[in-house]
């Protein structure tokens, strides 16, 4: 459900809510927020709740400190894991300058100008993300000891999965928030998940994907666990990916999705950086069935993208090279303007790769284009990109890169 400002007004009163999250990202889209009381509300949507920008990474500095957050009554979602009583709610705000202009730093800003700019084209991207995670034991202080709370794989069922219960809870909580799971099974390494969505627009998908780690996390910690999304948490086994899949719907029901796939492959060693955001997210590249090279094919999971098994409304390409670490707000914007540019210039994609890329000769690897091989040497192409330049601002640009 869409909620109004005054379906918001209503429900907080009606509903015993005493405190409301007002939720943003960072430019990492790592979740920040600032509870206020129920009091608070009306001067929140007029004339919004300031916060210190400085304190924020990359979002300013001391002497331009004031930004303004703006609650988005369509994301009202209630926190079901707090109290009954005394109801926690959230909303995702935009966030704004003093004088009302919209903060350029704004991951959600950013994503609803590439939606505005595909909509212009009579473009619809539909967005489904499959998130992958491990739980790991906590020590007495609650964090993380890095040994996996079981050793299943695939697949598994209980007793072997011990994580059964966790995703059952996860996936209800979700749900309780209006955030609907398609499915969620054991993944191959010890103690690994995935727990894939259903498609929406460009940014539910995104608020949905920051909502979904802080459900993950909040779960895991009732649960004596510690849920870890990073790229490669343990050395020897499966990476965790954010393997995301998008369909682009036209008003005149033209099919342009390998036009749009031409276009993400165009452009994607430009944007790899915002889609493996640290060092740590090429060590997981190029194994266990995470890609390594610039190709194609149907149904095949050792290609950068690949094109299910699947028809009508379902008929999707699945990006594999993409991890958690990746702020999903400029994630997505980036995709957009991608398969955009392909299909405003009517690219072709090159011949599908048909053949397993992992037991690949060099031979038959000879001449495939390879993703960057490290965090620095994305962040080269990046910074020289005119296609990138365009579309985030140098500040963005220039954050990411002290990552290097």
């Amino acid at each position: 459900m869409k909620f109004t400002v005054q379906d918001v007004k209503d429900y907080i009163e009606q509903e015993d809510v005493s405190f409301i999250r007002l939720a943003f990202c960072d430019v990492f889209g790592k979740q920040k927020n600032v509870s206020i009381m129920a009091t608070e509300l009306d001067r929140a949507f007029e004339s919004g709740i300031a916060i210190d920008a400085s304190a924020v990474e990359g979002f300013g500095s001391e002497e331009k400190s004031d930004l303004f957050l703006f609650p988005d009554a369509s994301t009202l979602s209630v926190l079901p894991w707090r109290p009954s009583q005394g109801k926690v709610v959230r909303m995702f705000c935009d966030i704004k300058y003093p004088n009302g202009e919209a903060f350029e730093m704004d991951g959600r800003h950013l994503l609803k100008e590439a939606v505005k700019k595909a909509a212009s084209k009579g473009i619809r991207v539909s967005f489904g993300a499959e998130h992958e995670f491990y739980l790991f034991k906590t020590d007495e202080d609650g964090y993380s000891t890095g040994v996996p709370h079981d050793r299943a794989s695939y697949m598994d069922i209980a007793p072997e999965d011990r994580g059964v219960n966790v995703r059952r809870e996860i996936c209800l909580a979700l749900s309780e928030m209006g955030i609907f799971p398609e499915s969620s099974h054991h993944e191959e390494g010890p103690g690994q998940h995935e727990i894939d969505f259903k498609y929406s627009d460009a940014l539910e998908a995104a608020d949905n994907s920051v909502t979904f780690k802080s459900v993950v996390s909040a779960i895991a910690e009732q649960h004596g666990l510690w849920a870890d999304f990073s790229p490669k948490p343990l050395e020897k086994s499966s990476g965790n990916g954010l393997h995301i899949n998008m369909a682009p719907h036209s008003d005149d029901g033209t099919d342009y999705l390998e036009q749009f796939m031409a276009g993400v492959l165009a452009h994607i060693a430009e944007i790899t950086a915002f889609l493996n955001p640290t060092p740590a997210s090429y060590e997981r590249l190029g194994e266990y069935k995470a890609p390594k090279y610039v190709t194609w094919s149907r149904e095949n999971r050792s290609q950068l993208i690949r094109i299910p098994a699947a028809t009508g409304e379902y008929r999707r390409m699945e990006l594999r090279s993409p991890d958690s670490e990746a702020n999903p707000y400029i994630a997505y914007s980036l995709l957009i303007y991608a398969g955009l540019d392909g299909i405003e210039n009517n690219m072709n994609p090159p011949a599908p790769t048909d053949l397993n890329l992992y037991e690949a000769s060099e031979e038959e690897l000879k001449g495939i284009a390879m993703l960057p091989l490290n965090f620095t040497k994305a962040m080269e192409n990046a910074k020289s990109s005119d296609f990138v330049k365009a579309i985030l601002p140098q500040r963005v640009i220039e954050t990411f890169n002290r990552r290097s």
